[in-house]
């Protein structure tokens, strides 16, 4: 969500700053905001809205002087999107500088308690509480001032703070949020996201819950909240510049549906070796496995539609019961959960706090937890009993495509895998799921070459404010995933049902015109999702149809089709979800909107 940008060095702060506040800028945010001590005091300047408007700012007060400072995005909590509730927020006597990521759920009485003491309040948000408090606790020495601070402090934080009183010098913290430390050559720079800083360094440090840094240009230390001084690693990061950049492309989201099949491959090609999958991070024993009662799929958002996914495919194959869970409900309904049971953690960040929460819930009553997750080192990776790279490489579109597509090879690789080792499949299928894994990536490049068409199609129909998803089984599992994408980026109203579900009430809602987009590509319930496209089409829907080449029935009854290759049932939402990405960012283009950057949404999401 909220991004965190700092540097401490030789250079001048604020272009090092706004350039990396830019990279972070897909994670989502109402505004902006930078504090650069100026060898004298702290300056601040911050703004609603976008870093456009914040560099007008600087540029017109000629930019702030100084070789230290800290920087912000902000995706509004506490207090609307102003001014004033922008960040870096200050103490009352400017003394400390404060930017920050999370929430502090005991603000309200905190800042009672400073108000009573005297200190009087700017903004309506939660972290101004942590300037303030920094100041009452001071005691001339920064860092136990700062431990003693994070000491009252309840809830979730990634915190960057500077002092007048060490100009040199940045302090860092985190718990249950992202927080890493660019390790560079005479400067240094704290960030929420490797996004922000890998123009400039690729060797970090990842902080850990309970961790604090401070940062000089030429020196890093790390402490616990004891002040007792912590040896960390420095982590090289591998992946090319260019992941982070368009290529040409006009919006990142564009790129990274493009991107699929090599993502796809990078996922699945190193597990499968001499015809076999090898998952060398995933240590099931055959024991466990048939202990194993019940699998539990926590996620959020994208994650959640592939864990639907998930739920047909492992119940299918397994033949074990699967309950999947939107991750911020789980941990409220007392879950039935107990040491056979493995809990599955699906997360793009692996900073997700909702997947998070529930994780620990899982463990705290027994589970064994395997997580699914794109970036290494993310706290859902720490602390899981397993974990699954996807190796997607890094998305920087808020709406997810390339680590959703790699998120269900995950899915495909590990259900075969233990469905082996439980005997559940013969040797003639388990040879035949491996040729169909193989020719995801091809047959995910043959289904993009579709691209033009559907932007032809687009074209007749960006003006709709409604659209419904139908489909069954695992269709229906794609069609919540394509109208998730459809809503997230262009505003356009869109309702996914299970297509035997619209008579008990949604079909009241067809009319002359109404587009509905059936995904029928499941043999076994084909029949049904065509009976259901005839009752739409009786009410006056026009139909566009997701289906395989095959399928001529379909075809004839539909207004528009787009064709996937054919491939195993099980497997066909790897296909199927690909033209329903292509439909929802063409429409959003023809609409006008910023696709990257979808209004009142983050790429992260590290609160609850």
């Amino acid at each position: 969500m909220c991004g965190i940008m700092g540097y401490a060095g030789k250079k001048e702060a604020i272009e090092l700053l706004l350039n990396g506040l830019e990279r972070l800028e897909y994670r989502g945010y109402d505004s902006a905001g930078v504090a650069v001590y100026d060898g004298k005091e702290l300056k601040v300047s911050k703004a609603k809205g976008r870093l456009k408007i914040l560099k007008r700012i600087l540029v017109n007060n000629k930019k702030i002087k100084g070789r230290i400072g800290i920087g912000h995005t902000r995706w509004a909590t506490h207090g609307k999107p102003s001014d004033k509730n922008s960040h870096p927020h200050t103490s009352t006597s400017e003394k400390f500088a404060v930017v920050h990521n999370g929430i502090i759920e005991n603000y309200a009485s905190i800042k009672s308690f400073l108000i009573n003491s005297g200190k009087n309040f700017s903004s309506e948000t939660d972290t101004e509480v942590i300037a303030q408090l920094l100041e009452y606790y001071d005691n001339g020495n920064t860092l136990e001032t700062v431990i003693r601070t994070l000491k009252d402090l309840e809830g979730s934080y990634a915190i960057g703070i500077i002092c007048k009183d060490n100009p040199e010098e940045i302090i860092a913290a985190k718990k249950d949020n992202p927080l890493i430390i660019g390790v560079g050559k005479n400067e240094n720079f704290i960030a929420s996201d490797i996004t922000a800083i890998i123009s400039k360094t690729r060797n970090i440090i990842r902080l850990k819950d309970g961790e604090i840094a401070t940062i000089k240009s030429n020196e890093i230390s790390i402490y616990n909240m004891n002040k007792d001084a912590i040896k960390k690693d420095i982590q090289q990061i591998n992946w090319d510049i260019s992941a982070a950049e368009k290529c040409g492309y006009e919006h990142f989201m564009l790129k990274e549906i493009m991107e699929q099949p090599e993502a796809i491959n990078n996922t699945i090609s190193p597990r499968i070796k001499n015809g076999r999958i090898i998952l060398d991070e995933i240590n099931f024993s055959t024991e466990y496995l048939k202990k194993m009662n019940k699998i539990f799929i926590v996620a959020c958002g994208s994650a959640y539609h592939v864990g639907c996914v998930a739920k047909y495919v492992i119940e299918k194959i397994l033949r074990k019961p699967v309950e999947v869970d939107i991750a911020s409900e789980f941990r409220y309904r007392d879950p039935i959960v107990d040491k056979n049971s493995l809990v599955i953690a699906i997360s793009q960040s692996g900073e997700t706090a909702d997947t998070l929460a529930a994780l620990r819930k899982s463990k705290q009553l027994g589970a064994r937890i395997l997580s699914i997750v794109n970036v290494v080192g993310s706290s859902i990776a720490i602390e899981s009993d397993d974990v699954f790279y996807t190796w997607a490489g890094p998305e920087i579109a808020v709406a997810t495509t390339k680590a959703y597509s790699a998120q269900l090879a995950a899915i495909y690789l590990i259900c075969i895998c233990l469905g082996e080792k439980l005997g559940k499949i013969s040797d003639i299928d388990y040879d035949k799921y491996i040729s169909e894994i193989l020719s995801i990536p091809q047959k995910v490049q043959e289904t993009l070459a579709l691209a033009n068409t559907i932007k032809e199609f687009s074209k007749e129909k960006y003006r709709l404010k409604n659209i419904f998803f139908i489909g069954r089984n695992l269709d229906y599992a794609v069609s919540m995933e394509g109208s998730l994408k459809l809503k997230e980026i262009s505003y356009v109203h869109a309702e996914a049902y299970a297509a035997g579900e619209l008579k008990h009430g949604t079909i009241s809602l067809v009319e002359d015109g109404t587009l509905v987009v059936a995904t029928a590509t499941q043999k076994s319930v084909l029949c049904k999702t065509i009976s259901n496209i005839e009752e739409v089409k009786a009410r006056g829907a026009q139909v566009l149809g997701i289906t395989t080449k095959n399928n001529l029935n379909l075809q004839k009854i539909c207004d528009f089709a787009f064709n996937i290759p054919e491939i195993c049932d099980l497997m066909k939402p790897s296909l199927s979800v690909l033209p329903l990405q292509l439909f929802s960012y063409f429409i959003a283009m023809l609409r006008g909107c910023d696709i990257d950057k979808p209004r009142n949404l983050a790429k992260s999401v590290t609160i609850e």
